[in-house]
């Protein structure tokens, strides 16, 4: 069996671990009512429906925010 010669490297053991160290890019689908983006399977956060169906009130703009 064959042995190293010499120590790897730090930075390379850590460059290779990097390099599976990636992030996927989020999956958005439209959707069939306002055609905004919205994660698949997950209520539309603008207009509230799902599968056709209203479930959610839509989200207010100034929700919780004192405007005096």
């Amino acid at each position: 069996m064959a042995n190293p010669k010499w120590k790897t490297p730090r930075s390379k053991t850590r460059s290779r671990r990097a390099a599976n160290w990636k992030l996927n890019p989020v999956t958005t689908v439209e959707c069939s009512q306002c055609h905004g983006a919205k994660l698949p399977h997950f209520v539309c956060p603008t207009c509230g429906t799902y599968d056709g169906r209203t479930l959610v009130a839509p989200k207010d703009e100034h929700a919780g925010h004192a405007h005096g």
